[in-house]
């Protein structure tokens, strides 16, 4: 019989804080796959009207699927956090996108009808498994010029961009990422990031004599730890700190830590059903998937990516940018973020956009990011009724960009 497609809703979703990589980060020892079971656990006890064994599927995208990250990731993480041995779950990558790639694939699998419910997410310990680990570039990239040196590092990518749109300057970038850290800090000061927040256990050093957590190094007496924040923001940032800051990728470049996401450790899950079982189940539904575009760009500018991904995506479903209440756009780059909107006529400070900030400010554990969008659309369409169509959307390492469409499903203008 002919199958009919179901309508697909998020239900939930909930992030670990996100870490600073490194010896002295939030998560040096602690495991990436702790981080994501940790995240599955609270979906379910959030949701517990949910049982356990009516997950069809647990999809969680790594980046880097070694060491922590490696072993099936998503049925690995499935076995963890206590789930059925009947629930199945794989591992996905699509860099940046990997969280995103994981909810589109995953719900893509509940509208053909092979799935109910599913589980999906990322993780990234960028203090355990640096970008780029392990990895072997066929050296035909480069004796055959398939792409230019500078696309295999993505902070020489943005310096193309800056090459590309000569408008956007380095004040520019620095004025964007002064406003993220801005609104990140208004948003933790009337609590409305915290909810989505999973209290996490670390294993840490002693605290220092001036009462800082240590870096649990060679010596030092260890002890627990509980991460209830985002360690990245820095809301005292201002033009004049970030004018002094060194550009690695260039000489007299653009890109600097300021301006970007930084290297980060984190995890997030979110839970999707057809929406006829999320009834069933007493789940609700907070927004719906409308459809989703990924799209390819030449990878020494990947960062316009979410161009051509979110042009296919609103000429498929008769949209315009004005029909968009809220967007939801990954910085992993200012000047990325500044390039989608110079391209559809949106000033660097429309409301619409990243209205409780973004990766430059909370950080950006690749493959766990793009559910961090989600979950922060969905929480902004709840305050909003008045608004029916969000995206999400990010710029992909080797040249991509993903964009996902999402309707309120607590929007007004159905009732």
């Amino acid at each position: 019989m002919p199958r009919t497609a179901r309508d697909v809703v998020f239900v939930d979703g909930v992030r670990t804080p996100f870490g600073k990589a490194g010896p002295k980060g939030l998560y040096a020892r602690t495991r990436a796959d702790d981080l994501v079971v940790r995240a599955i656990r609270e979906l379910l006890r959030r949701n517990p009207s949910l049982p356990p064994e009516r997950v069809d599927e647990v999809a969680i995208a790594a980046t880097t699927q070694t060491g922590d990250q490696g072993l099936t990731i998503g049925r690995s993480a499935a076995v963890l956090a206590g789930l059925p041995k009947s629930v199945p779950g794989y591992a996905i990558d699509r860099m940046c996108a990997g969280a995103m790639t994981a909810v589109t694939t995953a719900g893509a699998g509940i509208s053909f009808g092979s799935y109910d419910v599913v589980i999906a997410g990322g993780v990234e310990h960028m203090g355990r498994h640096p970008m780029g680990e392990g990895v072997d570039p066929n050296p035909r990239f480069l004796a055959d010029r398939l792409v230019d040196p500078s696309a295999l590092v993505m902070g020489s990518t943005a310096e193309n961009l800056h090459d590309r749109f000569p408008q956007i300057t380095r004040e520019r970038a620095d004025a964007y990422a002064v406003r993220s850290q801005r609104k990140v800090a208004a948003a933790y000061a009337a609590g409305k990031i915290q909810p989505d927040l999973v209290p996490t256990a670390i294993r840490t050093a002693e605290p220092d004599a001036a009462g800082a957590p240590g870096g649990g190094t060679d010596g030092e007496p260890l002890g627990w730890g509980l991460a209830t924040e985002d360690e990245p923001p820095r809301p005292s940032t201002t033009m004049e700190s970030l004018a002094g800051l060194k550009t690695p990728f260039r000489v007299a470049g653009k890109v600097t830590a300021g301006n970007a996401a930084g290297l980060n450790d984190g995890a997030t899950a979110c839970l999707l059903a057809a929406e006829d079982t999320a009834r069933e189940l007493g789940l609700t539904p907070r927004m719906r998937l409308v459809d989703f575009s990924f799209a390819g760009v030449e990878p020494e500018v990947m960062g316009v990516g979410p161009v051509p991904a979110t042009e296919r995506l609103l000429a498929r479903n008769s949209l315009g940018m004005d029909d968009i209440g809220l967007i939801e756009i990954n910085e992993a780059f200012a000047v990325q973020v500044l390039a989608f909107l110079e391209h559809f006529k949106i000033d660097d400070d429309d409301p619409r956009v990243n209205p409780w900030g973004g990766a430059i400010a909370l950080g950006h554990p690749l493959a766990s990011s793009g559910v961090r969008l989600m979950n922060q659309l969905a929480r902004l369409f709840e305050e909003r009724p008045d608004v029916r169509y969000g995206l999400t959307t990010m710029c992909v390492g080797m040249g991509m960009g993903g964009t996902v469409l999402w309707e309120n499903a607590n929007w007004e203008g159905a009732k």
